[in-house]
């Protein structure tokens, strides 16, 4: 047992070179224990409020007001804690706040603090986190690589805001290597025609295509340049962020410059899944169109996994609203939307018991920081988004992957 004695908070930059908040967590053993926050661009609107500045610093995307809520609010209601507690902990930070989305001292600030706390408690259990979160069997999750950018991800004309793969292979090692073979053998197709390789926001490529289809033709090529086999080796996985794409007051999509209907978008996804091997469709719907995702989760519920992102922004309260409404069979999982690390483990244990499938979530905003692997891999959770094969705050996710599961064989 050893108690909380010093907490520090500093701005850093996260990968889109944009403020984010650190911090550092010191226990009465001397353990140091830090934790950085990612941010996300493509938002939902009910996510806890990430804190800035909106000042003349940094465009206003400064992080100093989170910062020092830290060191000046939560510091000293904190210090003398046990570390272990983390109920408790984060219990008494959420007290702080008082607000329902965490605006007073921010998600960003609270986070941080959390996640810190864990890391500490593993350090001086001499574990390593997943081995501190659950002692018990483990397992390797599958990986959903964003191959291609669009949408908010990318200033190109694709729609869909993440075109991914899903490696079906015996471990992590062999589908990370066949990633990176599509990853590059795609990169020498579109470079052969003339198209951009710069990647977007998650390390995806982003070229300028006729239309999304064009992009999942080139991946399907890329696969099988590779010499796998599209549908049975590797499959697609989808993120449109169609919130994104919706315009409220006509309640229709834009898609490939066509204003589709719900139903419309219904019969175009009903297509791409009849034609493409897609396995995962992200944000099919506006987050707050029910009756879209009712739709498409009866249509295709029982063939792939419908996921909630902005639906359900990692809260349990509305996740308890499309399990009744059976909006979904699929959950996105980001620490950072609800703001404390044992809210996220409420919301993961909900979703698990009622056999909804967890995808651990990095952000398109993210630091070098690897705690969301160790956590996907302590609650055997199926799936992870962590990016592409290129930009380091990607690669370092996938590296403590390959450790892990390294650790994990050997023992």
């Amino acid at each position: 047992m050893s108690r909380i004695t010093d907490v520090k908070a500093r701005e850093i930059l996260d990968s889109r070179g944009f403020p984010t908040v650190e911090v550092e967590l010191t226990t009465e053993k001397g353990i140091k224990a830090t934790a950085s926050i990612p941010s996300g661009a493509s938002t939902g609107t009910k996510e806890a409020l990430e804190l800035r500045d909106n000042d003349e610093r940094y465009c206003g995307k400064g992080v100093q007001k989170a910062v020092n809520n830290v060191n000046e609010i939560i510091r000293p209601q904190i210090v003398g804690m046990e570390v272990s507690l983390q109920k408790e902990l984060d219990k008494k930070l959420i007290e702080l706040d008082g607000t329902k989305n965490k605006s007073k001292l921010g998600a960003n600030a609270i986070l941080g603090v959390s996640i810190a706390a864990i890391k500490a408690s593993a350090l001086e259990a001499g574990k390593e986190i997943y081995e501190y979160l659950n002692p018990r069997e483990k397992r390797i999750p599958k990986l959903m690589f964003n191959i291609v950018n669009g949408g908010m991800h990318a200033k190109n004309n694709l729609d869909i805001q993440e075109f991914m793969i899903v490696p079906k292979k015996e471990t992590f090692k062999e589908a990370l290597r066949c990633a990176s073979e599509v990853f590059h053998n795609l990169k020498k197709i579109l470079e052969n025609d003339s198209l951009a390789t710069s990647v977007g926001d998650e390390g995806g490529f982003a070229p300028n295509l006729e239309n999304n289809k064009s992009a999942l033709s080139y991946i399907i090529k890329a696969i099988e340049t590779a010499g796998y086999i599209p549908g049975k080796e590797v499959f697609i996985a989808l993120d449109v962020a169609a919130s994104s794409l919706y315009n409220a007051e006509k309640q229709t999509y834009k898609i490939d410059d066509k204003n589709l209907t719900k139903e419309e978008l219904l019969d175009y996804y009903l297509d791409l899944v009849k034609n493409y091997p897609i396995i995962s469709i992200e944000d099919p719907y506006d987050e707050n169109d029910y009756e879209g995702f009712k739709l498409i989760t009866e249509k295709l519920g029982k063939e792939i996994n419908i996921v909630g992102d902005d639906l359900y922004v990692t809260n349990k309260e509305l996740l308890k609203k499309g399990i009744e409404e059976s909006l979904s069979n699929s959950i996105l999982i980001k620490p950072n939307q609800i703001g404390t690390f044992y809210e996220t483990l409420e919301t993961i244990v909900l979703a698990k018991q009622n056999n909804y499938t967890c995808i651990m979530s990095h952000r398109s905003g993210e630091t070098v920081d690897t705690f969301i692997i160790d956590v996907a891999v302590a609650l055997n959770i199926p799936f992870v988004k962590t990016g592409s094969l290129s930009r380091g705050e990607r690669i370092c996710k996938f590296n403590r992957l390959l450790k892990i599961e390294e650790e994990l064989l050997n023992k």
